[in-house]
């Protein structure tokens, strides 16, 4: 699937940046190696055989020119399907078409020539929903809401309500609602590969629920952050996380030492320049942020410029 071929792309990043680090220190290329490993956010200390990325360069030039002997290239490669890692920040091709509305357009008429679509009442909070985010399976739906809950729904529960003959009795889709922050919830996101939610907050914190375990009601985890959280979102290798606040450059979260990083390339913004949403693309090799100025900004994922 497209998720898995993300997180392989991105374990293969992570082995060969660990690689390169490891390669630098063992020449004694001390500030080099330093400079790699902070840039990638790549322990310094990883252990690899000497001369390791050596021998694996050496064996694929190889295969290269065993490749240009038989006729190969990378186009030749593209066209006969062969699958190849798609490169860390580049843009992938759209995985599917999804609705065609040239036919819609084509068409005159009224709009009486559509099928019939009911809005139906699922649940609801006390106060004004200020975001919503669906599962990386499309199995949940979470929202979050200005009265501070946090309600997740599974959707195969949402699709029964819908059916004219339901006979089990009332379905109730809301499957959690955890309730643990103090102040409006505005951003939501799900780990990319485990049954975690997190959630950005007024209260200037992002939480972590484990939606594994039907009575937990409250965060296992919690960052303190500085300013009021505004947006989150998960890297697709789901080891770092972006907050967007109040502040005008985003905030990078390891999720395992809960440490915070922000740019050195901070560019000129103005007092307005608070963080309004943050997404990660599908590759992790760029992030934008929308901000409080009008602005939209395209940052580099590696090297936040």
């Amino acid at each position: 699937t497209s998720l898995e071929k993300i997180l392989q792309d991105g374990k293969l990043l992570r082995q060969v940046n660990s690689l390169i680090v490891a390669h630098l220190r063992d020449n004694n290329l001390s500030q080099a190696a330093t400079a790699v490993a902070t840039a990638t956010m790549t322990p310094l200390n990883f252990e690899a055989p000497t001369n390791k990325l050596l021998e694996l360069v050496a064996k694929g030039l190889a295969v290269e020119r065993d490749e240009a002997s038989r006729g190969l290239s990378p186009a030749t490669m593209l066209d006969s399907g062969m699958v190849i890692p798609a490169g860390y920040g580049s843009v992938p091709p759209p995985k599917a078409t999804a609705v065609d509305f040239s036919v819609v357009q084509d068409m005159k008429g009224s709009s009486k020539t559509f099928s019939k679509h009911e809005t139906r009442h699922v649940s609801e909070h006390k106060n004004v929903a200020r975001c919503a985010r669906f599962s990386p399976d499309g199995r949940y739906v979470a929202t979050g809401s200005a009265d501070t809950s946090i309600k997740l729904f599974e959707v195969s529960k949402i699709k029964q309500m819908m059916l004219p003959d339901t006979r089990e009795g009332p379905i109730r889709p809301v499957i959690r609602t955890f309730y643990d922050h103090l102040q409006p919830v505005n951003d939501l996101d799900f780990h990319p590969q485990s049954p975690v939610l997190i959630s950005g907050a007024k209260d200037h914190t992002i939480k972590f629920f484990d939606f594994s375990k039907a009575v937990a009601k409250k965060a296992f985890r919690v960052i303190q952050d500085t300013h009021n959280v505004r947006s989150v979102s998960f890297h697709p290798s789901g080891e770092y996380l972006l907050a967007g606040t109040d502040h005008h450059i985003a905030h990078l979260y390891d999720i395992n030492t809960f440490q915070c990083y922000l740019t050195a390339n901070d560019p000129e913004i103005g007092v307005n320049g608070a963080i309004n949403q943050v997404r990660y693309s599908s590759t992790g090799g760029m992030y934008v942020t929308a901000s409080k100025d009008g602005a939209i900004r395209v940052w580099d994922g590696v090297t936040a410029q």
